[in-house]
């Protein structure tokens, strides 16, 4: 069970690549002639957007992980 949980944590993060930026960030880093900003622009939102899910995720799981040792027993 846990080996398939760390398996859809790292598909769904690794696999998704996203274009996440709004229109006046995206109409200013068009203009630029080097696409490194805009990439570094985008992998930092979406490094902002991720935490938040970890953090609700491994809550998440510490959760059911107490609740079902309490049946256990």
């Amino acid at each position: 069970m846990k080996q398939k949980a760390i398996l859809l944590i790292f598909t769904i993060f690794f696999s998704v690549t996203s274009r996440a930026q709004c229109a006046m960030c995206r109409a200013v880093l068009e203009s630029e002639a080097g696409q490194a900003t805009a990439k570094g622009i985008n992998d930092g939102i979406v490094y902002l957007m991720a935490i938040p899910y970890i953090l609700i995720g491994g809550i998440g799981y510490f959760i059911y992980r107490k609740y079902s040792t309490l049946k256990k027993q």
